[in-house]
This record gives C-alpha cells, structure tokens and sequence, in this order.
C-alpha cells in the first residue's frame, strides 16, 4: 500500500513538472519603418549611404571587409516592433562607424543574420524577439563609392 502511494505521489509530479519555454520569436519588420524613425534621423548622420541586399548599387572603388553588428535590447514594456527598431537602427549606427572607421563612405549588401541564418531583403530585416531581450543581427560590406 505504501508503494502504491509513494508511486502515485511521484507519478502526479511527473505529470505536472512542465518544461518551460522560453520564447524566441523571429519577426520581420519593414526597414522603411525603422529608417523612418526619429531615433534614425537623429542617429544615421548621412555620411554613410546604406544599399540593403537586392538594391541597385553604384560599383564601388574600393572594398574594405565584411563586418557584422549584432545589437540587442532589453525587450521589456516594449512593443516587438518597438523593440526591434531600437536593436535595428543600433545595429545600423555600429555599421556606420565602422565604415567611417575602415574608410569607406557606403556599406552594401547589409542583410539580417541572425543566429547565423541570412535573411536577404531590400525591404524588410528579421529581428529576434524573446521573452525578455530583442536582438538584430546586420552584415554588410563597407566599401567607398565614387
């Protein structure tokens, strides 16, 4: 009797232990919408242009490296699109400095990788959005145009 009771306790357990899952969305958004932004007009000074994978760009003189930005940002009491932006425009400004940095004037072919998977787009970035942290993920290539 006891060994019933003791198995039937363990088994109740085991029924209710559930796993817990964190959540880990990945979204997209258009990058109209975050360019648009104030944040972006305030941060993205102009002396560097930005060509997105897909959109026509002039040939370049000189070509500096492909360089990666990842940004993230506390997701909490904030929109997934809200989020999102924020992590995109930062992810954007670390590209701008470090196309000024290498010196270069443009960075092209800039396309989402996040968690190392691309996402090519001239139209939208993928954002991973969690239960507490957003992330964006950029790669492009800085180069100097005429």
């Amino acid at each position: 009797m006891k060994r019933m009771i003791t198995a039937a306790v363990a088994a109740s357990l085991i029924a209710l232990t559930v796993p817990a899952h964190a959540r880990n969305d990945r979204l997209t958004f258009p990058i109209a919408d975050a360019m648009s932004t104030a944040d972006a007009k305030a941060r993205l000074d102009g002396s560097v242009k930005f060509y997105f994978s897909g959109q026509k760009t002039p040939a370049a003189k000189h070509t500096y490296g492909t360089f990666t930005s990842n940004k993230k940002t506390n997701g909490f009491n904030k929109s997934d699109k809200g989020g999102c932006e924020w992590a995109f425009m930062s992810a954007m400004v670390a590209l701008q400095t470090r196309a000024l940095r290498e010196g270069g004037n443009a960075v092209v072919d800039i396309h989402s990788v996040y968690k190392n998977n691309d996402f090519k787009s001239a139209t939208e970035y993928e954002c991973g959005a969690g239960t507490f942290v957003v992330g964006v993920a950029l790669r492009g290539t800085v180069v100097k145009l005429p």
